[in-house]
């Protein structure tokens, strides 16, 4: 048996079916505070904090074992209950994506989606199989919180679509192709 030494082992998938996938929360649900996990020293990190009345509406965090265009792990939107805390491991199966452009002031723009999830012991959403069985006001307002915050930030974030499981599962196996590529380098 091998033990898991960093988040850098954790694999993105839980299983060889590759539906279900590690998730670790970044910055909690209700947090004002954008924590942001550091993998050369293995540790949480404040990266910013919220202006006076804003919150992170859901649990934010990654997949480990994947990148994305931006050099980062690729970034999750977890549904669940109830916050957890940075650093959590979750279990969760993704429903969706939303597709993005972002763009930082001076570069020029990249994608930057945002997988949404659902813990798997998540009672409140235990019948979300699909991004369809979301509200679509629920995902009007995570597109808004998004553009809000990286508006924040100075930062473009364009969305460009909306997409089901199977794109989700793509762009999770290229994050980890592209994982495993640097990680050879």
């Amino acid at each position: 048996m091998h033990l898991i030494a960093s988040i850098d082992e954790i694999p993105a998938f839980l299983s060889e079916k590759r539906v279900e996938v590690n998730a670790i929360v970044e910055t909690p649900q209700g947090s004002q505070n954008k924590f942001k996990y550091d993998f050369k020293s293995g540790m949480f990190r404040l990266g910013s904090v919220l202006p006076t009345g804003a919150s992170f509406p859901f649990e934010f965090g990654f997949i480990p074992g994947t990148l994305g265009e931006d050099g980062d792990p690729l970034d999750l939107l977890l549904l669940m209950d109830s916050p957890t805390f940075a650093g959590c491991a979750v279990c969760a199966r993704v429903v969706g994506v939303v597709e993005a452009l972002q763009r930082a002031p001076g570069k020029k723009a990249e994608r930057n989606d945002r997988l949404i999830a659902v813990a798997l012991a998540s009672r409140r959403h235990a019948h979300v199989r699909k991004l369809h069985d979301l509200r679509t006001s629920l995902l009007d307002e995570i597109e808004h919180f998004f553009i809000s915050y990286n508006e924040m930030k100075d930062t473009d974030f364009e969305v460009i679509g909306r997409k089901g499981r199977g794109a989700a599962r793509r762009i999770i196996t290229k994050g980890i192709k592209l994982a495993r590529k640097k990680s050879d380098l």
